[in-house]
């Protein structure tokens, strides 16, 4: 998918040297078709690397796909220098009158704290609240999975015995579900959490649909409302060293952290890490993009 993003994104740059097709705006203005509009509410700590992961990601289509990147307005991101947030970022008020197709709600740092003790929380609330009614579909991944079935099903998350970290064996459980479609029937991805969610009590969510698990990690895919909510309590858009620089972030604090299994060959943190994860990431969000956005959305974007 050509994606169009703003012209000095850093991500950009990377993007283009990896032979990504990334729109000028320019060029954007002479095609005579209606863009793919996706909002993304980027949580994370490190913003610039999961602008480009998710970039990355929503470039496998033919489509064009117009990136809006926002944040949060009742907490100021402490590891992204301010000139590029107040430069990329809009806050909701900036963005709460427009409709979109497609929304990607990222994980957060703060799974082990309660969702009400969050500093954003009432303002997530907000924007969970609006998805229904101004986005089509929307993405949830990791902590931003877990919040939103507790906002919309009350569903709470459970702290696990140790992290669950590394890259972990799945199986797709409906065959049929455009979500996996061109999927292998085991797959990799990535988990990097401290909590987790009870299989059981998903079973109880309206219109749930469990799409894929792990013996190991747990639920990884699921989706309700006929795909207006996707949930990913993984992290299939990890870069192939995202893992390595939170488990060796982690040993030069000192902390009490275990080697991310299956990642490094031989368990050796001292070995590069196997990338076994990519086609399918690829494939995951390419399916959202198709199947739950472009091919569902209405064509009067004011109709959602």
């Amino acid at each position: 998918m050509p994606i169009k993003i703003p012209d000095d994104l850093p991500a950009k740059k990377q993007l283009e040297n990896e032979n990504i097709f990334v729109m000028t705006n320019k060029r954007a203005l002479s095609q005579d078709i209606r863009p793919l509009k996706i909002v993304i509410f980027n949580l994370m700590p490190t913003k610039i690397v999961t602008e480009t992961q998710l970039s990355r990601l929503l470039s496998n289509s033919p489509l064009q796909c117009e990136i809006t990147f926002m944040t949060t307005k009742s907490y100021d991101a402490k590891n992204t220098p301010k000139q590029h947030m107040v430069a990329f970022y809009e806050t909701f008020d900036k963005v709460k009158d427009n409709n979109y197709d497609g929304m990607i709600i990222t994980g957060a740092p703060v799974e082990t704290l309660p969702f009400e003790e969050v500093n954003y929380w009432e303002e997530l609330c907000e924007i969970m609240e609006w998805t229904k009614t101004h986005v089509h579909s929307t993405f949830h991944i990791c902590w931003g999975a877990q919040a939103a079935l507790y906002y919309h099903y009350g569903v709470d998350k459970h702290e696990l015995p140790e992290k669950m970290f590394g890259i972990f064996e799945h199986k797709v459980n409906r065959k049929l579900n455009k979500m996996t479609r061109g999927f292998d029937e085991y797959f990799m991805a990535p988990h990097s959490r401290h909590t987790g969610i009870d299989k059981e009590i998903l079973k109880n969510v309206p219109t749930a649909k469990i799409i894929a698990t792990s013996k190991e990690a747990g639920v990884f895919l699921m989706s309700t409302n006929r795909g207006r909510q996707i949930y990913v309590f993984g992290h299939p858009e990890y870069d192939a060293d995202t893992l390595s620089l939170e488990y060796f972030r982690d040993v030069n604090r000192g902390l009490d952290i275990k080697v991310p299994k299956n990642y490094f060959p031989g368990d050796d943190p001292a070995k590069p890490p196997k990338v076994t994860w990519r086609a399918h990431a690829s494939l995951l969000f390419s399916n959202w993009l198709n199947y739950y956005v472009y091919q569902s959305t209405p064509y009067d974007i004011n109709n959602i």
